[in-house]
């Protein structure tokens, strides 16, 4: 994807987010619905898919991802979680919490997803488009919000285009967001405390 090319906005069907799910594999990036913002997704476990993701943001790549997610299960594979972690997956996912972990050694996941931390950010999104995506893919999704660096996270197709048109391949079209506010973060310490990073939705 150049600056030369229109990216392509198409509806949240079962074909498009199919097409979306073939782009991804092949280290694209697709714009997407959450119930936060829309989200810029690439495969997480590829170096040159998430470096593309920086690159179309302008993203200091010193800034960690946001790791998506389907479900605790699979958040494991990625992410050690103690008995209060469990306890907020399970009480907010799928929903707007991100959760700051240990990140586990053998983590399938490109480096710059956690920017040298020993810690990855995971999350599993509640909007049904998403969870469609993540179902139709055998990969996490990295998905920062889907907007230029310093410009305010978009919460609509056009949003996405405003900033990102022909720097990315695709946005998968479903309206606006519900929240229009990112999700919340919170750390959860190995001694179970939980220290809130970024404010959002869930209080």
């Amino acid at each position: 994807m150049t600056s030369k090319n229109a990216t392509e906005s198409v509806p949240a069907d079962a074909g498009s987010i199919a097409k979306a799910a073939a782009i991804l594999e092949r280290g694209g990036l697709v714009a997407v619905p959450t119930e936060t913002v829309y989200g810029l997704a690439a495969r997480a476990d590829s170096d040159d898919a998430v470096a593309r993701i920086f690159a179309a943001k302008g993203r200091p790549n010193f800034n960690p991802l946001i790791v998506h997610v389907r479900d605790v299960d699979h958040a494991q594979q990625f992410a050690h979680f103690n008995d209060k972690a469990r306890e907020l997956a399970h009480t907010f996912w799928p929903g707007p919490l991100t959760l700051v972990l240990p990140k586990r050694s053998d983590a399938p996941l490109a480096g710059a997803v956690s920017a040298g931390l020993p810690t990855i950010a995971v999350r599993a999104p509640a909007h049904p488009v998403m969870q469609q995506l993540l179902d139709a893919v055998d990969f996490p999704l990295a998905a920062p919000s889907a907007n230029r660096s310093g410009f305010i996270s978009p919460t609509s197709a056009a949003h996405v285009l405003a900033t990102l048109d022909g720097r990315i391949d695709c946005v998968l079209d479903a309206g606006s967001s519900e929240q229009g506010l990112e999700s919340t973060i919170v750390a959860v310490r190995e001694d179970g405390s939980v220290e809130q990073l970024r404010p959002g939705p869930i209080d």
